[in-house]
Formats: C-alpha cells, sequence, structure tokens
C-alpha cells in the first residue's frame, strides 16, 4: 500500500511538472508571436455575472464588456462553452470561431483553465435557459501558469487553503462571502458609532513600554534609538490619554499583537475595536454591545437568529446580565456572595475541583474568578453579559462602589466565547499607581503577562480623568458568530501559520 502510494505521488508530480513546463511554453510561444498577454494593462468592464443574472430582462440582448478567470471549458470544432468566474460569481460564455475569427478562436482553444480574460459579446439565454454571453470579442489578459486544483475537489486541505488564500479564494466561493461580511460588520459598526458622535483615531503600534492588557508582547529593536521596542497588545491607554485631552469619545480599529499561542480562538496578531466614552460607565458599554452586534445581524442576515459551533444563537436585544458571584452560583453550586474570608473561598474553590494559578494571590476574588473560568463559561451558550470581575484580574478598572472586591467590568459571552470586555475604567491616579505596582510585583514573581507601570499615563490621570466607560470587541470573534466559522483561521485573510520544513 504505502508502495502505491508513493508511486501515485510520484506520478503526480510528473504530471504537474509535464503541464508547468506546457504552461510555460505555450507563454514562451506567446511572446515570440507578438502576444504576450501581460503587456495589456487594463480591461474596460462594464457589467458582472451577478447583475446580469439578476437582471436578465434589462439585459437581454444588450452587449455586455466583463472580465473574469476561465473555470471550465467544452472546447469543439467551430464552437465553444466556457464558464468564468468574475468578483460576484459565474456565467457562462458561448464562443463561436465564425464570430471571433478564425486565428483567435485557434489560440483561444489553446488557452487554459486559470487564464484571466476580457469578453464583449451580447447577453441570451440558451435552449437550457442558462444566461450567457455570446463572445463577439475575446482577450487573453493573464496566463495562468500553475493548474488550479481539480474541479470536482477543489481546495478542500485546509492547512493549505490557509497558507494559499487565493486559491482558496478562487476555489472555494463562500469563503469569498466570509470577508465580504467581515467588512459589512466593520462598516455597520463604524456608522453605529459615528452616529453616537463617536471620533476614530490612531494611535502607535509601537511601543516603548508594555501597556494596557494582561498579555506577553513582540519586542523588536529600534536602531536609531537603539531601545527595545513592544507591539502593542491593547490600545487602551493611548486612548484613555485622549480622554484626559477631552475628546469624550474616540475609538480605533486597529491590529493588536500577542505573543501567545495559537487556537481556533486565537491568532498571534488580530483586530479589535476599543472605546470610550466620557461621563459613561460600564452599563453603557453593554447597550452598545448588544445595539452593534444585534444591529450587525439583522443589517447583515436580516435576522437575529444564527447558528455557531453547532449552537443556534437568539440574538435578539435584551440580553442576559449575569453578576460573576451569581453566575458561580447558578452553574458551579458555589454562594461567593455568602463566603467573606479568603481561605474559606480557596476551600470552596477547591472543593469543586479548582486550583488558582501559581502566581496568583489566595485571595476571595481569585478564587471567584478561577471558578467562573474553570467550571461556568464553557456553559454560557446565549449571548451573556457577565458583570461585576473580582478586582485582581482587572487592574485598571473601577471599584464597585457597594463591594470594594469587585469592580464594574463586564465581558461577554456568546457560545462560551468571549466577545467583548469593558470597564467603568478606573480614574483615581492613586489607586491606578497602586495597581501598578501590584502588577509589578506578579511580574517580579514570574508573570510575564502582567502590566507595566507606566508613568507617563498616570501623570495624565492626575491631570483629570472624567468618569468614563470603555469597551473593546474583538472583531475576528464577532465575525467567527456571523459566518458560522468555527476557527479565528476562516476570518482572517492571511493567518498566521507554522513555516513549513
Amino acid at each position: 500500500m504505502a508502495e502505491n502510494n508513493a508511486n501515485n505521488a510520484n506520478a503526480k508530480e510528473q504530471d504537474l511538472n509535464e503541464i508547468l513546463r506546457l504552461r510555460r511554453e505555450k507563454l514562451a510561444n506567446m511572446k515570440a508571436a507578438g502576444n504576450d498577454p501581460f503587456t495589456i494593462t487594463k480591461f474596460d468592464f462594464d457589467s458582472n455575472s451577478t447583475e446580469i443574472k439578476e437582471n436578465f430582462e434589462e439585459f437581454e440582448g444588450k452587449s455586455v464588456k466583463i472580465a473574469g478567470r476561465i473555470m471550465a471549458r467544452r472546447i469543439m470544432g467551430k464552437a465553444s462553452f466556457v464558464g468564468i468566474a468574475d468578483s460576484t460569481g459565474k456565467i457562462q460564455l458561448y464562443v463561436r470561431r465564425d464570430d471571433i475569427g478564425e486565428d483567435v478562436y485557434a489560440a483561444f482553444k489553446k488557452w487554459d483553465i486559470g487564464d484571466i480574460i476580457g469578453v464583449e459579446g451580447l447577453v441570451f439565454k440558451t435552449q437550457t435557459g442558462e444566461i450567457s454571453v455570446h463572445a463577439n470579442k475575446i482577450t487573453l489578459l493573464s496566463k495562468s501558469l500553475i493548474p488550479l486544483p481539480e474541479k470536482f475537489h477543489g481546495l478542500t486541505n485546509n492547512d493549505l487553503r490557509f497558507r494559499q488564500r487565493y486559491v482558496d479564494l478562487i476555489m472555494n466561493p463562500n469563503v469569498k462571502r466570509n470577508f465580504k461580511i467581515r467588512s459589512q460588520f466593520i462598516k455597520y459598526m463604524r456608522s453605529y458609532l459615528d452616529n453616537m458622535d463617536y471620533i476614530e483615531v490612531e494611535t502607535p503600534v509601537l511601543n516603548t513600554i508594555v501597556g494596557g492588557a494582561a498579555a506577553r508582547p513582540f519586542i523588536t529593536h529600534h536602531n536609531t534609538l537603539n531601545i527595545p521596542m513592544y507591539m502593542r497588545i491593547a490600545t487602551e491607554l493611548p486612548l484613555k490619554r485622549l480622554i484626559v485631552g477631552g475628546m469624550d469619545r474616540v475609538y480605533e480599529i486597529g491590529r493588536i499583537f500577542r505573543n501567545e499561542g495559537m487556537d481556533p480562538k486565537h491568532n498571534p496578531e488580530f483586530t479589535t475595536v476599543e472605546l470610550y466614552q466620557a461621563y459613561a460607565d460600564f452599563h453603557d458599554m453593554m447597550d452598545i454591545a448588544e445595539g452593534i452586534i444585534s444591529g450587525a445581524a439583522k443589517e447583515i442576515h436580516g435576522t437575529y437568529e444564527v447558528e455557531w459551533l453547532g449552537e443556534k444563537i437568539d440574538l435578539t436585544p435584551g440580553w442576559r446580565r449575569l453578576t460573576m458571584v451569581d453566575a458561580v452560583k447558578e452553574y458551579a453550586g458555589v454562594d461567593f456572595g455568602a463566603i467573606t474570608d479568603d481561605a474559606e473561598a480557596v476551600k470552596a474553590a477547591e472543593a469543586i475541583g479548582v486550583e488558582l494559578a501559581e502566581t496568583a494571590d489566595k485571595t476571595w476574588g481569585n478564587a471567584l474568578y478561577a471558578c467562573f473560568d474553570q467550571k461556568v463559561e464553557e456553559k454560557l451558550i446565549q449571548p451573556t453579559f457577565i458583570t461585576m470581575y473580582p478586582v485582581e484580574v482587572s487592574p485598571l478598572t473601577k471599584a464597585s462602589p457597594e463591594d470594594p472586591r469587585l469592580t464594574e467590568r463586564f465581558e461577554l459571552f456568546v457560545c462560551h466565547s468571549e466577545l467583548a470586555n469593558a470597564y467603568s475604567e478606573l480614574n483615581d491616579p492613586i489607586v491606578q499607581r497602586e495597581r501598578f505596582e501590584k502588577q509589578l510585583e506578579l511580574r517580579e514573581r514570574g508573570d510575564d503577562e502582567a502590566e507595566m507601570l507606566d508613568e507617563d499615563f498616570l501623570t495624565a490621570m492626575e491631570y483629570g480623568m472624567p468618569p468614563t466607560g470603555g469597551m473593546g470587541i474583538g472583531i475576528d470573534r464577532a465575525v467567527m458568530l456571523l459566518t458560522n466559522s468555527d476557527t479565528i483561521r476562516e476570518v482572517i485573510l492571511f493567518p498566521t501559520m507554522k513555516p513549513l520544513d
């Protein structure tokens, strides 16, 4: 069996090498004859496959110019049928020798699947009812030198799909749909925030220190300044500086870089929107998160109901809002609201099989969060805001006036996946310094994802920052939800991949 597989692989490689040789030979012959397709710089098309098919009555009998890639063909004696794909879909061409000329037809018969052509012709419907274009002029615009995957199987190897997204887009039309939805979501989100008088801004990608989140950074070096620099792990601290400066509503859509592992929900570089609103709190941020995601679903799909990860999700506004204490009580059976002692809280967590991280202090708050993280999060399917996080895991968040062990923070979960994270922002510079110093202690104890102390940010806060609500939404995760994708690589055009050996 192994020997047969090896023989088949060798035969396929030899076939491929022969195809590559023949295609290059065809191109060389074209150039020698003065018909180099790569000298053509432009083709003025005026129609596309989808608009022709959707408006056939208007187009029937009219002359159109279209361009696309040859995806199928039936070459016959004096007439042929060709299927081409453009950016919107596919359409059939009817090509006849007597209409385009004997010499052009002879050259056309040698063209290959994958070649890109321009066509001028009349729209009609065949006897079988297929809307087509009857070509009276046809031009080779680009020669494909590598054959496309076999049409009946397409490109199905996911690793190859993500490495060669260009082939994936050619062979799998649904892939293009995912990225169209991504664009529509971002467009809707921008419009939503702009209509609320938010200002879109841009902040540095390279920073001299790490800040704004608990994550491990990518480190580079600035040659002229001779200093290390860090690719941003969040946009939070620069945006808060703008709030201090009087820009009361700001947001940034941007790439974030975190030196972390890769799995179906994580890529080392990803896209978020972070937004901050002066004189608001985390309740206002919940309203915005719900409005953006539910509104985008309705705008894009025409319904609030979507499917994701095998679950039917109802995004109808009015999402559940549940404190972390109540969530742990409901889903894990531990009532932290009745526990006041740190040791008792840790013991309660251990009793249900929860272990705290080695670098975490044995506190009530860390025990509560560990219970939620290990026993509750996976059970959250329908949209749920989990609120009131322990202060230990929220160093940039304002403490609750009712319980100083908790902060006014929420995370939005759908299908046990976090889609948004928000706060009533901490604006007390003295407390903020204490929180930073606590993070430095954690870093010294080996937690290289802890926050670094940002003196300039503290200076900004000392000038006075108004009460502020802030939020980050993971755009990739939101698009996964809206496209029913089970891995983040399906919604990032060029995901990070392990180098080939």
